[in-house]
């Protein structure tokens, strides 16, 4: 029987908040796998925040989607046919089906392409979390560019998010005070009382500067920046002689149609002699086996938790993106496709 491939394709450059119309349903033939090929049906599918840069056509780390193709997403799924000897059927992998029920092309190498992933070690969707790509982010982000030292204070906003609250318990292993930034009661008390962080700071209520004041009373040293704006502008007020701050993403800034806010206390980098720098997870590909082993050791042994927020069905795609956001996400955000 001939399968049927169902997909969300790019039919318009969003302006804002993307909209329904900004998307086309299609409905193809799957073609069968050519010499070096799989094909991978796609069982969860990651939902990050990267996704809405990747839809604007300006330059960036990664070529934007383009006009009719299918929506890029990483995800999870399972070999339902092989003709490359790296993979058998039934084998479960890791790659970038994007925003659809199959994928079929080449297999690629080792450090692209597709990955087998191994369940003993964690269930599936921490294989889009601490195990996959948030996580990756996370832990080199954190490790290489914000080199926190035993003692620190490490601060990380979008704290209950799926990179945040991966940076946060790396922080607490390493030995550092940790203290996120959230939005709302509920996603603060998570932070604090299931993943160890020291402090959170509830943003939503309006007293950031307050609450840095608070809890960070000897100043930040390792600042971890998923939001941008003026979270980030405010938090150059409270950064450390030789601190560093990393710059992994702005979601607040994503869906802005009057232009992006750049900090207007940038000038603390010079009186501080601190060091701002941008990371892409991707220029650590060679190494992600070492932030699995590492992670995925910690998750066995009860020392590090990861939590999703899983929406059922392809169907639901456009809100369930949308979700990032507005907000409404409450830790990994996840997209289910098909069963296991």
């Amino acid at each position: 029987m001939e399968l049927m491939n169902e997909q969300f394709r790019l039919a318009a450059r969003p302006v804002g908040l993307p909209k329904d119309s900004d998307w086309q349903r299609t409905e193809e033939p799957l073609r069968a796998p050519e010499d070096g090929e799989i094909v991978v049906q796609t069982l969860m599918l990651s939902l990050d925040p990267a996704m809405r840069g990747w839809m604007n056509d300006a330059p960036s780390y990664i070529k934007p989607v383009g006009l009719g193709e299918v929506m890029r997403a990483g995800g999870v799924g399972k070999v339902i046919a092989s003709r490359s000897p790296r993979f058998a059927v039934g084998d479960i992998v890791s790659g970038a089906p994007g925003v659809q029920r199959y994928w079929v092309g080449p297999a690629g190498d080792k450090y692209g392409g597709w990955q087998k992933i191994d369940l003993r070690l964690a269930p599936l969707s921490a294989w889009l979390n601490v195990l996959g790509m948030p996580g990756m982010t996370a832990y080199f982000g954190l490790t290489e560019v914000g080199q926190p030292k035993a003692g620190e204070t490490v601060l990380v906003s979008g704290a209950a998010g799926a990179v945040g609250m991966t940076v946060g318990q790396v922080a607490r292993q390493r030995g550092c005070r940790v203290v996120g930034i959230a939005g709302g009661p509920e996603k603060c008390d998570f932070v604090v009382r299931e993943l160890g962080f020291d402090a959170c700071i509830d943003y939503k209520a309006g007293q950031l500067r307050e609450g840095l004041k608070q809890h960070c009373p000897n100043g930040v040293d390792v600042y971890f920046d998923n939001v941008g704006g003026d979270i980030l502008d405010t938090v150059l007020t409270r950064i450390n002689m030789k601190a560093r701050i990393v710059i992994c993403g702005a979601i607040s800034q994503y869906n802005t149609t009057t232009g992006v806010k750049g900090p207007a206390n940038y000038l603390a980098l010079l009186v501080k002699r601190a060091r701002m720098e941008g990371m892409v997870v991707f220029d650590y590909a060679e190494r992600y086996h070492e932030a699995i082993a590492t992670m995925g050791a910690w998750l066995q042994a009860g020392q590090m938790r990861s939590k999703e927020d899983i929406v059922d069905g392809l169907d639901n795609f456009p809100a369930a993106l949308n979700m990032l956001f507005e907000g409404k996400n409450f830790g990994k955000l996840c997209l289910q496709v098909a069963p296991l």
